[in-house]
């Protein structure tokens, strides 16, 4: 494996090809996304189910700000996404075509919940966007579960910070500089899915999220030669 560190290590793996950095990539649009359905759909993650379940148990106890409708929606969304992803993981097995169609329908989702953000959000539309998206990220995460490429899940970090510590003195270099990465890159994506929902609008992050999932999807597009 060549150094993750490196760019080639990235976007040219010997075992897993450009999938690092795609990963990566997806990573980012974890955080822009999960801020854009905290800050602006009533509490609710989109990506990250344990602290979705949590909020639906706050919600249930009568907690203010927090919408059962949801963080339900939510969950629902995502077992239909991880259905999906399923599906897809059956039908391409290959690696190559099976990153691009998670991609493709990821995005797609993305842009439903993107358009229905740009109408405007009242209590109905965000539990829409609020499936919509959980429905792409369900698929993302069963997807990237099939790829089983080591120290990126893209939606999850605790057994990663884990590792980090636990694994700090005996884990080779570019086992930890991948890890490390992943935490980095979800950080710098919330913080800037924040910044755009404080400072623009909800549709602001959800656009960035679909532009960047397009980049991803052109790239793996260009890169064929592994799987």
């Amino acid at each position: 494996m060549a150094p993750v560190g490196t760019w080639r290590g990235l976007v040219a793996d010997p075992d897993h090809g450009p999938l690092p950095a795609v990963l990566l990539v997806l990573t980012f649009v974890t955080g822009v996304v999960d801020a854009v359905s905290i800050l602006s759909l009533g509490r609710v993650f989109v990506a990250n189910m344990t602290g979705n379940v949590v909020f639906v148990g706050f919600a249930l106890a009568g907690a203010a700000g927090f919408s059962l409708a949801a963080s339900l929606s939510a969950l629902a969304g995502f077992v239909v996404g991880a259905l999906a992803g399923g599906r897809l993981i059956v039908r391409f097995p290959s690696r190559a075509a099976l990153i691009r169609a998670g991609l493709a329908v990821e995005t797609g989702f993305l842009v439903v919940a993107l358009v229905v953000a740009a109408v405007g959000l009242d209590s109905g539309s965000r539990d829409v966007v609020a499936a919509a998206a959980a429905v792409a990220m369900g698929t993302q995460n069963s997807v990237v579960r099939a790829l089983k490429v080591p120290d990126l899940t893209t939606t999850v970090l605790t057994l990663t910070l884990t590792g980090i510590a636990s694994d700090i003195r005996t884990a080779p270099r570019a086992v930890l500089v991948r890890r490390i990465l992943a935490v980095a890159t979800m950080l710098v994506g919330a913080v800037v899915g924040a910044l755009l929902v404080l400072h623009a609008d909800p549709a602001a992050g959800l656009g960035l999220a679909v532009w960047l999932l397009i980049l991803a999807l052109a790239a793996v597009a260009r890169t064929a030669s592994w799987s």
